[in-house]
């Protein structure tokens, strides 16, 4: 349960932190405070930290800073799995919510990906990808 816990808020952060550099973002804002103001927190509060993530996102965004808008996605999904964690039931909640924001990016594609390796030690090539066209490890592909 803890694993579907962890990619549903890796999924509720990615749709959150995509949501952040849309134009839409005082809707979705207001949709993600409510969600977590029904958990305990201070709507102020919450509006509060999604206003300056959403700022440290823009300013990493425009200078290629892709390392600090992959900390504010981390941010949100640390957040996001401690409130499910805490109350298991807004787990569906969570899912409406994010079915609802990608049906606000429109035509934009989210994706999320769960992969789990296990039984010890990989020694070849790991790929974590939410679509994978075609591969090739070293080797030509076959000529047609």
């Amino acid at each position: 349960m803890d694993a579907e816990l962890t990619a549903l808020a890796a999924a509720g952060a990615t749709t959150f932190v995509q949501q952040m550099a849309a134009d839409s973002w005082a809707q979705v804002r207001d949709r993600i405070v409510s969600f977590l103001s029904r958990r305990g927190d201070e709507e102020g509060v919450i509006e509060g930290e999604l206003e300056a993530s959403r700022v440290e996102l823009t300013s990493a965004i425009e200078a290629g800073d892709e390392q600090t808008a992959s900390d504010v996605e981390a941010e949100w999904r640390t957040r996001l799995r401690r409130v499910l964690v805490a109350t298991p039931s807004a787990a569906a909640e969570l899912r409406q919510v994010i079915a609802e924001l990608a049906h606000a990016l429109g035509d934009r594609q989210v994706v999320t990906a769960h992969n789990s390796i296990s039984g010890g030690v990989q020694h070849g090539t790991v790929v974590q990808a939410g679509t994978v066209g075609s591969l090739n490890f070293g080797t030509r592909p076959a000529q047609r």
